[in-house]
C-alpha cells in the first residue's frame, strides 16, 4: 500500500473542493487495512475513511491520514424461499450494488437508486428517498476497530438507525471503518410508487405492469431531472435535512402557511420540506461567486467551478438564518462538514 503525502482530494470529492489531505493511501484488501492501521499508529494522526466523498464537504485541509475505500466484493451469502441476504465490500459503488439486485431480482433496494456513493457509506448516513431508507435491508454491519484491528459487528439495531443518522455518525465516529454490509432483500416485488411522482414515471415506462428495472429507472429519471450530476457541477446532494418539528409548532405554522408541504413523523412531531422553506426564502437559483443554489432542486447546494468550502458553508449559515427568521425553524445539515 502507497501512502502520498499533501495529496490533493479535489478529484475525491462530489463538491469538487479542492482541499489537500496531509496523508492519503488506497484501501483495497485486507493486507491493505493492516497496513494502514500499523501507519495510523505509528504518525499518531486522525484518519478519515472516504468513500466516494459524496456526503461530504472539505472547509480546510485535512491534516491527518485520508484512506479511500476501494475494497471490492458482492456475493449471496444464504436465501430461502422469501428472501436472499447478500454480503457487499464497503467500497463497491452503490450503482453496482443496484444492479447486481436487478439482475439477481432481489427487491427492496430499488426506490435507493442513482444515489451516489458506496454501500460502506449507506448505514452511516442511513440514505433514503422516495420513501425508503435502507435501513429497512440491512441486516448487519461488519466494521474493524481503529484502535485494535479487532472485527466489529453491529447487527440493525445496534446500528441505531434514525433519519439521516446511525452510530457510525455518533458514539462510533472515528473509532471504526466499515468493511462490509450484509443486506436481506425480498425475492418479491412490492413495489412503493407512493411518493414524489413515482407512480407516474413507471406507469409511463412500462404501462402500469413494473419490474425491478423500470422502477430503478424510474427513480433515476426522476433524480436527474432534479438532481444536478456532480460530475458537470459540484454538489454533494442535499444539504440540508427536511426538519421534523413539535405538532403544537406544526398547528401554528399551518394556520399561517396553509400551503406548507408536510408529513406526519414519529414522536407527535410533523417533517417539514426543507426544499419547500428555502425555496419561499427566494433561495432557488441563487448565486453568489462559484457558490450558489440549484435552480431546480434549491435542497442542492452547488459548486459551479471554483468556490471553496468556506464560500459554500457560508451560503449554507445565510440560508440557514434565513429560514429561522421566516418560519422559526432550523435546518440540519447533512452533509458532513470537515
Amino acid at each position: 500500500m502507497q501512502f502520498f503525502e499533501n495529496f490533493n482530494l479535489k478529484k475525491f470529492n462530489t463538491f469538487g473542493i479542492t482541499a489537500y489531505a496531509r496523508w492519503f493511501g488506497e484501501v483495497s484488501n485486507q493486507n491493505d487495512f493492516d497496513e494502514l492501521l500499523n501507519f495510523y499508529h505509528e504518525t499518531k494522526m486522525s484518519l478519515l475513511p472516504l468513500g466516494c466523498g459524496s456526503n461530504i464537504l472539505f472547509t480546510n485541509n485535512y491534516e491527518g491520514l485520508v484512506a479511500k475505500i476501494s475494497t471490492k466484493g458482492i456475493r449471496k451469502v444464504s436465501e430461502d424461499e422469501n428472501t436472499a441476504t447478500i454480503d457487499v465490500a464497503a467500497g463497491e459503488l452503490w450503482d453496482d450494488v443496484i444492479k447486481f439486485c436487478i439482475t439477481e431480482e432481489l427487491y427492496g433496494l430499488e426506490n435507493l437508486s442513482g444515489i451516489p456513493g458506496q454501500a460502506g457509506s449507506s448505514p452511516i448516513q442511513n440514505i433514503g428517498a422516495y420513501g425508503t431508507e435502507v435501513k429497512n435491508c440491512i441486516k448487519e454491519v461488519y466494521a474493524m476497530s481503529i484502535d485494535d484491528g479487532s472485527l466489529l459487528r453491529f447487527s440493525n439495531r445496534e446500528c441505531q438507525f434514525g433519519y439521516r443518522d446511525s452510530i457510525f455518525k455518533r458514539e462510533m465516529k472515528g473509532k471504526a471503518i466499515i468493511t462490509h454490509v450484509l443486506f436481506s432483500l425480498s425475492k418479491t416485488p412490492e413495489f412503493h410508487l407512493d411518493y414524489g411522482g413515482v407512480a407516474e414515471e413507471v406507469g409511463r415506462l412500462s404501462n402500469n405492469n413494473p419490474d425491478i428495472a423500470t422502477v430503478s429507472k424510474a427513480i433515476c429519471n426522476i433524480r436527474d431531472s432534479k438532481i444536478p450530476n456532480p460530475t458537470e457541477i459540484g454538489s454533494a446532494g442535499s444539504f440540508f435535512k427536511n426538519p421534523q418539528i413539535p405538532n403544537e409548532q406544526f398547528v401554528q405554522l399551518i394556520a399561517q402557511f396553509p400551503c406548507m408541504p408536510h408529513y406526519p413523523a414519529a414522536d407527535n412531531r410533523h417533517k417539514l420540506a426543507a426544499a419547500w422553506l428555502i425555496d419561499q426564502c427566494g433561495w432557488k437559483g441563487y448565486r453568489k461567486g462559484d457558490a450558489g443554489v440549484n435552480n431546480k432542486q434549491p435542497l442542492i447546494l452547488v459548486n459551479y467551478g471554483n468556490a471553496g468550502g468556506s464560500d459554500i458553508i457560508e451560503l449554507s449559515r445565510q440560508i440557514q438564518d434565513s429560514i429561522l427568521e421566516k418560519f422559526g425553524v432550523y435546518l440540519e445539515t447533512e452533509v458532513n462538514i470537515l
